[in-house]
């Protein structure tokens, strides 16, 4: 049975049994996408926005060079 975009649900488009934990996958409709954190049953977990991001860093060494 597929399993629904938990934000519109939508079937997501994915294999149950060719899914591992740790993988992602992504609605088709609205793109949001989520990580497999257990698969018997299949669980989904929201995935938040960029942990790391590259800008910030920069600004912040910029920064720490001035003081």
């Amino acid at each position: 049975m597929p399993k629904n975009c938990p934000e519109c649900e939508t079937p997501l488009d994915f294999e149950e049994d060719e899914v591992e934990e740790g993988d992602i996958v992504a609605c088709d409709e609205c793109g949001t996408e989520f990580e497999v954190v257990g698969t018997d049953p299949i669980e989904l977990a929201h995935v938040e926005g960029d942990e790391y991001d590259e800008d910030d860093d920069e600004f912040l060494d910029e920064e720490e060079e001035e003081e």
